[in-house]
């Protein structure tokens, strides 16, 4: 089975982090994934977006995806294009107070995080986009957590790896944080 993944957001987020994190979660796992990152040249409030297919076998959809079966929108700013491709039924994780949830399009279930209050709660503001993960692989238990603290930790370059145990809350943090579902 392909599960694509279409995660949007803004630059600064993590979106290109929580991305990578998600696909070398699941090749550690030994599952197929493919990654491609969408990003401005701004390092800061510019477009974010990344796509993750995730497989059992060798995947045949490519990562640049015409639709998607779930999504993680971190900003509305930038992500029309995102909800554009999203099937109906899919799993969508928003970040509560950035991502207006009654404006998605019918058909989504949608699950609503308030991943800046989260992160703040586990003393980690800077790992929003964590939290957002966390929450993501509890609904779909696309892989492990213990797997994706590991691919965390393994993608931090070395002069961030302080941030591991933080991170690794936030990622803990997202997953129980998981709030009503919307239909």
């Amino acid at each position: 089975m392909e599960r694509e993944l279409i995660v949007s957001g803004i630059g600064g987020q993590g979106i290109q982090l929580l991305a990578k994190t998600l696909a070398l979660a699941a090749t550690r796992e030994g599952r197929f994934a493919m990654l491609s990152a969408d990003y401005g040249g701004e390092m800061r409030g510019g477009p974010s977006k990344a796509s993750v297919v995730v497989g059992d076998e060798p995947l045949r959809a490519l990562p640049v995806l015409p639709s998607a079966w779930s999504a993680i929108l971190a900003h509305h700013r930038f992500s029309e294009s995102t909800l554009d491709r999203i099937r109906p039924g899919g799993p969508v994780v928003v970040n509560d107070k950035l991502v207006d949830a009654s404006a998605l399009p019918a058909g989504l279930v949608v699950h609503r995080v308030d991943a800046g209050a989260v992160a703040a709660q586990v003393a980690t503001v800077q790992a929003v986009g964590f939290v957002l993960l966390g929450a993501y692989n509890a609904v779909t238990a696309m892989v492990s957590p213990d797997a994706l603290v590991a691919a965390m930790e393994e993608l931090l370059p070395p002069y961030r790896r302080q941030h591991a145990p933080a991170n690794a809350r936030a990622l803990e943090a997202g997953a129980q944080a998981i709030g009503a579902v919307v239909a």
